[in-house]
């Protein structure tokens, strides 16, 4: 089974911390999944800057398939963060060559061959899904905290898998609301409180594993990783709660976005 996550690529910076890190929605997802064991491929732009040459560098390093990473004549994307105690907060986004990037034809045709293919709300690949799902690609959205934004129900009919962060108080309503519009299986996570799934017949819940939290940057897309591996294997929704539980409590127990082996 080959993955593809087709998205955002950027730099974490920490001005206060002094510490960076190449990520993004698109490339915290790819290297989870990878090292779950899944040959995985990353569709995106980078810039020519040091920047882009260090993304370049990390993802070969993660043996992630940078064939389709296109450099374009400009600046690498980068999100400036700081911390509140243990959890991540975002500061100003500069685009860069992010700005106005528009998927070729080529790129969409090579995400789609994947068994997989992955994306995320500020992915930019919300005009590729009908091509994509067109190829017979099984798909899966991170909708992140924008559950009440027009993208969502634009974009659900042609998502199989698709997942929210959310308050568990709202989920089950808003669960059962949002696959009704399209997805096999829809998954609501909420933090220290687990996460839960609905699959048209049945809700399905997890808790956590008990992590010593260092920062909580990569959680949803580690998550969704080790959901989405469960899923590829075959396991069941238990299990694949319980997968992408575990593999989120590992990532937060580090400060980048994945564990370096």
């Amino acid at each position: 089974m080959r993955v593809a996550a087709i998205g955002d690529n950027c730099i974490d910076v920490y001005p206060r911390l002094g510490k960076q890190y190449p990520t993004g929605n698109a490339v915290d997802f790819a290297v989870n999944i990878r090292k779950l064991g899944f040959p995985t491929a990353l569709v995106s732009v980078t810039g020519n800057d040091a920047n882009g040459q260090w993304m370049l560098d990390t993802l070969k390093a993660e043996e992630i398939d940078i064939s389709h990473v296109r450099v374009g004549n400009g600046a690498t994307a980068v999100t400036y963060m700081d911390m509140d105690g243990k959890d991540r907060v975002h500061g100003d986004y500069v685009e860069g060559v992010l700005a106005d990037l528009v998927f070729t034809p080529e790129e969409v045709e090579f995400a789609a061959r994947h068994d997989l293919v992955h994306t995320a709300f500020w992915g930019k690949a919300e005009n590729n899904l009908v091509e994509l799902k067109a190829h017979g690609a099984l798909l899966s959205f991170d909708y992140a905290t924008k559950k009440d934004d027009p993208l969502v129900s634009r974009t659900l009919p042609h998502v199989d898998y698709a997942f929210f962060s959310l308050k568990q108080a709202e989920a089950e309503t808003f669960l059962q609301d949002a696959w009704k519009q399209g997805p096999k299986v829809v998954v609501g996570t909420f933090g220290v409180e687990g996460s839960a799934a609905y699959d048209g017949e049945r809700f399905y819940h997890f808790g956590i594993f008990p992590a010593r939290v260092e920062n909580t940057v990569g959680a949803g897309d580690a998550y969704i990783a080790g959901f989405m591996a469960a899923i590829l294997r075959g396991q069941s929704l238990d299990e694949a709660l319980r997968s992408g539980a575990r593999v989120a409590a590992e990532v937060v127990e580090v400060f980048e976005p994945w564990v370096t082996n």
